[in-house]
């Protein structure tokens, strides 16, 4: 047995992995919290045995107080503090004018593995779409049929026999047919060479090393295809650190994913190799934080051709920055595509450097990319003080919105290695009108190359303008880390469509135990957005035990049972089949 780790220690507590037979395994420290008792539920089970052997169960406890399919959902994958208790997705009621507005009306517990570190699911669910959630350190991905939600149907799981040469699912991606594309982190199952489904032969350092791959699967979330995502004749060894170091070099562990099927395209960004990321005892340990982004071709589905590999410029800001760490280009967290077919750009942002990239064409053989915003414009926007920068800023979810007009990304804040003050970071999640950048087609002039622009935003006259920065200001243990658009709209008689103007945005505030950008405080909270791109808290969105704006996963209580705090990852707005046209 393999004793590994993520991330920095935190104030009070630290996520370990072990490496067994069975997948990757986390330890996690209990938390506390305080509710009143829930009543008692109907309880459903369905199971899937799965390629490992092991047969595994997701039982919905759904409250009375669901009252019926003909509404619309939140669900959001959480992970019990307690490593004796089960992880379970949450399903929450967020129709608006709904008496339960706000309400926990459903858990689904999963058994009978415990400890997954539930992590992301689909970026937007569509009609008819299976869910997708991903264990990061189990190795697992759980597939759920939606059509009866409230409840919701084990429909497959991907266990680590499914995927040997890939390690802690990530992101997905969910396309028209029913299949999904996957981003594993890390490395193989164990160190060596690995043979993916096209023939081809990576060598790898092992689960949570790299590199990672893309996994295509079906809609009960069986492997197609493994797809390797590092380049056969390896990649630069100044700026990509392999430990154990690699015979050739590869910065290949893709976390955020996006998908065109109109464009054939597939782009993904690399994060970190995770089990040495942030290690105090290893050298260069910047070399580990990764500058680029991969584009696949996707007209073969199942065997698509990796296009580029671009390492994202850095900025003004880092002839300032002492420490390579720091700088804008370093860890690329998230990609973000816009929708329509004509505009064949691609945007990324940097989780410590704090900024966001643009190419205009990522079809071509070698995108340009170049900084389009720095994170401390929004701050100024926000009101934090100047001495607050982009820089270590935990940068994360990142998302286009359907008609093109706007771009939303989270911020978690400063993080304590960076030496920010606490008393003077915070979190927030902004709004970018970007419909000036998109319709300079090929040749934007957007170029973020002062440290005056940097502060005050772009001096072109295409570069995104903010039209909202909301401060999250709760975050002496992080702030918000994912979030999710609502996609839909409600019509008379109770009936929903799905809609391109986005009216609605959800928070969710935690990452990953013990991590260098904290524990966060594990709410979930929902914003209105107008027309005009500005952001409101909708403070009708409550908990039903305290009564407070944001819904509080640090609770004793859950409909299925008292098994105390549980942290929030990956939400997603759903409605109930029968009144979704």
């Amino acid at each position: 047995m393999r004793r590994l780790s993520i991330g920095r220690p935190g104030r009070a507590s630290r996520l370990a992995v072990c490496l067994t037979a069975a997948g990757l395994t986390a330890a996690l420290l209990t938390g506390s919290g305080n509710a009143t008792a829930s009543p008692e539920p109907e309880r459903t089970t369905s199971e899937f045995t799965a390629n490992d052997g092991v047969t595994y169960t997701a039982t919905n406890n759904l409250l009375p107080s669901a009252g019926g399919r003909g509404r619309e959902w939140m669900l959001t994958w959480a992970g019990s503090a307690d490593p004796a208790k089960p992880d379970f997705l949450a399903v929450i009621d967020a129709t608006r004018g709904s008496r339960t507005y706000g309400e926990v009306v459903n858990t689904v517990t999963l058994g009978p593995g415990l400890s997954n570190e539930a992590h992301h699911m689909q970026y937007v669910w569509h009609k008819g779409d299976r869910l997708f959630a991903g264990g990061l350190l189990s190795d697992t991905v759980f597939v759920f049929d939606t059509k009866a939600l409230p409840a919701l149907k084990l429909a497959g799981v991907n266990s680590t026999v499914d995927t040997p040469c890939g390690t802690a699912p990530d992101a997905f991606q969910v396309l028209r047919d029913g299949t999904a594309y996957a981003t594993y982190l890390g490395g193989p199952d164990v160190p060596g060479p690995c043979t993916y489904t096209n023939g081809e032969v990576r060598l790898g350092n092992g689960a949570a090393g790299s590199p990672g791959e893309i996994v295509r699967m079906d809609e009960n979330g069986q492997t197609i295809s493994e797809i390797p995502a590092a380049l056969a004749e390896g990649e630069d060894p100044e700026q990509c650190a392999n430990v154990p170091k690699l015979e050739k070099a590869t910065c290949a562990n893709p976390h955020g994913i996006m998908v065109s099927e109109e464009r054939n395209i597939m782009v993904a960004s690399d994060f970190v190799e995770a089990r040495h990321f942030l290690s105090p005892k290893l050298p260069d340990e910047a070399r580990l934080a990764r500058q680029t982004v991969r584009v696949w071709d996707i007209t073969n589905r199942d065997d698509p051709e990796l296009l580029s590999v671009s390492k994202m410029p850095d900025g003004p800001r880092a002839a300032r920055e002492d420490e390579k760490m720091w700088h804008e280009s370093r860890v690329v967290m998230e990609p973000a595509l816009p929708h329509k077919k004509h505009h064949k750009g691609a945007f990324a942002s940097s989780m410590l450097g704090g900024a966001i990239f643009y190419a205009p064409d990522v079809t071509v053989p070698d995108p340009k990319w170049r900084e389009v915003f720095d994170d401390t414009t929004a701050y100024r926007k926000a009101g934090a003080d100047r001495d607050v920068t982009g820089a270590g800023d935990a940068g994360s979810w990142l998302m286009v919105s359907p008609d093109d007009r706007y771009l939303f990304h989270t911020v978690m804040g400063q993080s304590t290695p960076y030496g920010a003050p606490l008393d003077k970071t915070t979190g927030m999640v902004y709004v970018l009108d970007i419909r000036k950048l998109l319709a300079a087609g090929d040749n934007p002039k957007c170029d973020i190359d002062s440290i005056d622009e940097a502060y005050r935003g772009g001096k072109e006259r295409d570069c995104p303008a903010v039209t909202s920065a909301m401060p999250i200001r709760d975050t002496t243990d992080g702030g918000p880390h994912w979030g999710a658009m609502d996609n839909f709209q409600q019509l008379r008689g109770g009936l929903y469509k799905e809609t391109e103007r986005i009216g609605r945005l959800a928070t969710s505030n935690y990452f990953i135990a013990g991590s260098f950008s904290g524990d966060g405080n594990h709410e979930v909270c929902m914003y209105d957005l107008s027309k005009s791109g500005k952001l409101r808290q909708d403070t009708r969105f409550r908990d039903e035990n305290t009564g407070r704006p944001c819904v509080d996963f640090d609770r004793t209580s859950w409909p299925h049972g008292d098994t105390g705090p549980a942290r929030p990852h990956g939400i997603l707005f759903t409605v109930s089949d029968s009144v979704l046209k």
